[in-house]
C-alpha cells in the first residue's frame, strides 16, 4: 500500500498493491499495521455501502458529537469523494481535496475525525463503501452545504444533481456558528 498525504493534514490517499494475472486480481483492502504505521490508530466499528446512480451527490456530512474517521473506497463504478476541513481554528479550515474513486483505480481515501464528507457519482452507477472509527448517531447527523461559494468544490460534472431533502437543507460553512463545529486540536 501507498500513502499519500494530501494538502489536508491526515488527509491520505491510499493505493494498495494489486496483483493481477490472467484469473483477475488480489489485493489487501486494509492492513491496520500499515494504516498504524502512518499515524491512523482508529479501530472501524462500523461499515457503509451505498449504491447510487450517476449525479448522485451525497454530503457534505459530519458528526459532532460522534465524530466519524472514515476508510472510503469505491468496488463498482466511480467517484469523485471530497474531504473538506472544518476545524475552527485549523490552518486548513474551509479547504478541501477531492480524489476520483473507481472500482478500477482501485485508490482509498482516509479522513480523520472532525473532517465534512461528501461524494458525487461519475459512473452510471457505483457502490460506495465506507469503514467508520464511530457509529452512525441520526441525532448527530450535520452537513455543509455541497455548492457553497465559498468552498470553490468542482464536482466535476455538468449535470443536474440528484440529493436527499435533507442535503438541499444543509448550511452555508460561515453560516455556521463556531460551536456547532469541531475544533481544531494542533
Amino acid at each position: 500500500m501507498t500513502f499519500t498525504q494530501t494538502i489536508l493534514p491526515g488527509v491520505f490517499i491510499i493505493e494498495p498493491e494489486v496483483f493481477a494475472d490472467e484469473r483477475g486480481y488480489f489485493m489487501e483492502s486494509l492492513r491496520v499495521e500499515r494504516l498504524e504505521a502512518n499515524g491512523i490508530h482508529q479501530p472501524f466499528v462500523q461499515e457503509n455501502q451505498s449504491g447510487s446512480q450517476r449525479g448522485t451527490l451525497r454530503g457534505l456530512h459530519f458528526q459532532l458529537r460522534h465524530p466519524q474517521a472514515k476508510l472510503c473506497r469505491v468496488v463498482s463504478g466511480e467517484v469523485l469523494d471530497v474531504a473538506l476541513d472544518i476545524r475552527t481554528g485549523s490552518p486548513t479550515f474551509g479547504r478541501h481535496v477531492s480524489v476520483v474513486l473507481s472500482a478500477e483505480n482501485k485508490k482509498q481515501i482516509y479522513i480523520p475525525r472532525d473532517f465534512a464528507h461528501g461524494f458525487v457519482v461519475l459512473s452510471e452507477y457505483a457502490e460506495f463503501l465506507y469503514k467508520c472509527d464511530d457509529y452512525y448517531d441520526p441525532t448527530d447527523q450535520q452537513g455543509i452545504a455541497w455548492d457553497d461559494p465559498d468552498l470553490a468544490i468542482d464536482w466535476s460534472l455538468k449535470t443536474d444533481f440528484i440529493l436527499s431533502a435533507k442535503d438541499l437543507q444543509n448550511p452555508l460553512l460561515k453560516s455556521r456558528s463556531s460551536t456547532d463545529l469541531p475544533r481544531y486540536q494542533g
